[in-house]
């Protein structure tokens, strides 16, 4: 183990620290690190505003502002009930990512997996281009590992 020294105060007449003093313990420099809750925190921050934009996209899809595209009225129910389900949940997945809560997280998580095995199983409720599920599939990978070193870094 590495030996620490104190370093001495000054003291001023009446027995008290001096200016600028302080009753400190000095080791070696610290070594720059990467501080995994920040890289978290800011990952969490972008992919919500990534799944904001997406909420964005799906309530452009309920309300036909989107061009080209048919009516809301005249998709199949089982195709308006995934639009409806992911134009709520992407939405409080985004703010509470935004907060970098837990719950944010987990919300996150149900919304992102939900999509990709809709994706994977029934493309017919959910339409999604195998880029896309890839892309998806990585952000939550990188969530997990993100944490993972989070977690490690405290204490």
């Amino acid at each position: 183990m590495r030996a620490l020294t104190k370093v001495g105060t000054t003291r001023d007449g009446r027995g008290r620290p001096g200016p600028g003093t302080g009753d400190r313990i000095e080791g070696s420099a610290p070594k720059t690190q990467t501080r995994w809750d920040v890289v978290l925190v800011w990952f969490m921050r972008v992919t919500a505003l990534i799944w904001l934009a997406k909420g964005l996209a799906t309530w452009s899809e309920i309300l036909d502002l989107l061009p080209g595209r048919p009516p809301f009225a005249a998709l199949a129910p089982g195709r308006q009930s995934a639009i409806v389900y992911f134009a709520v949940i992407d939405f409080v997945a985004a703010v509470g990512l935004w907060l970098t809560s837990a719950w944010g997280g987990v919300v996150w998580l149900l919304a992102a997996t939900s999509a990709l095995t809709l994706a994977v199983l029934t493309p017919q409720l959910l339409p999604m281009p195998l880029p896309l599920v890839a892309i998806q599939a990585s952000i939550i990978a990188i969530y997990f590992v993100l944490s993972w070193l989070a977690a490690r870094d405290v204490g």
